[in-house]
C-alpha cells in the first residue's frame, strides 16, 4: 500500500481518534480500552483497529491482560501499539531524507559535529526568540509538543544517568530526526541535544540531557540541578 493510500485510511474521524489514542500511549493497548476512549462500540472499535494494522499504521499482538497465567487466566486478548515505520506524503515527489543522510555522512566524515551541534544550538535559540528559557517541565513540554516530539511526564525516575535524581523527567516517544538517527546516531543525537538546550534554554529551571532509550528520543528533559529537592 502506498503511503498516500496508507494515510488516507485516517480520514475516517473514528479511526482517527482510535490511532490517536494507541499512538498516545507508548504501550499495548486492548480492544475494550481502545474503544471506551475513543466512544465507540468494541465491535465498531475492533474493525477499526483491524483496518489501521492492515495498513501497517498499528502492529497487533495478544496476551492476557489480566496478568495472570495458567488455568482460568482467561484467553489472550488483542493488543495494539504504534507501528514503527514512518509514513509521509510530499507532492510533487521531494527527496529530503537522501539529502539529510548525505550531508549527515559528509558531517560525519569530515569531524564537524561540533559546528553542527554550534548550529544547532543556534537554530533553538533563534527559535524561541527573545523569551526567556522554559520556567518550568509543563511549559516545556509544550514547546516540545508543538515541535512533534511527543513529551510524556516520568514521576520519581531514577536510572542511569539521571545522576541520582529523583524527580519528574519529561521523555519523548517521537524523534523528529529518527529515520536519520539510525545511520547516524552519535552526530544526530547530539544535534538534536543541542537544537533543545537552545529552545529550552541552559540557564533556567530546566534542562535537557541524554538518556536514550529503545524506541524514545535520546534526550530528556529534567528541573536543573539547582531546583531538584
Amino acid at each position: 500500500m502506498k503511503d498516500i493510500d496508507v494515510i488516507a485510511v485516517l480520514q475516517d474521524p473514528v479511526r482517527r481518534r482510535l490511532y490517536e489514542y494507541v499512538a498516545a500511549q507508548g504501550r499495548e493497548v486492548g480492544r475494550n480500552e481502545a474503544a471506551e476512549a475513543a466512544g465507540v462500540a468494541r465491535t465498531l472499535a475492533a474493525h477499526h483497529l483491524d483496518r489501521l494494522t492492515e495498513a501497517g499504521l498499528l502492529e497487533s499482538g495478544s496476551r492476557r491482560l489480566t496478568g495472570r497465567s495458567g488455568p482460568g487466566a482467561g484467553r489472550p486478548a488483542k493488543v495494539y501499539t504504534r507501528a514503527r515505520v514512518e509514513r509521509s506524503v510530499s507532492l510533487p515527489a521531494r527527496d529530503y531524507r537522501t539529502a539529510a543522510e548525505l550531508l549527515a555522512e559528509a558531517a560525519e566524515q569530515a569531524g564537524l559535529d561540533a559546528g553542527l551541534c554550534a548550529a544547532a544550538r543556534g537554530r533553538g535559540e533563534s527559535l524561541r526568540g527573545d523569551t526567556a528559557p522554559c520556567g518550568g517541565l509543563d511549559e516545556a513540554m509544550e514547546l516540545l509538543a508543538a515541535r512533534g516530539y511527543e513529551p510524556h511526564l516520568e514521576e520519581g525516575e531514577e536510572g542511569e544517568g539521571s545522576e541520582g535524581g529523583q524527580g519528574a523527567v519529561v521523555r519523548m516517544r517521537n524523534c523528529p530526526f529518527h529515520a536519520v538517527a539510525e545511520r547516524f546516531p552519535p552526530l544526530v543525537c547530539g544535534m538534536n541535544l543541542a537544537l533543545l538546550e537552545g529552545l529550552i534554554g541552559t540557564d533556567g529551571p530546566v534542562r535537557a540531557r541524554m538518556d536514550a532509550r529503545p524506541g524514545e528520543c535520546c534526550v530528556v528533559v529534567e528541573a536543573s540541578k539547582s531546583n531538584q529537592h
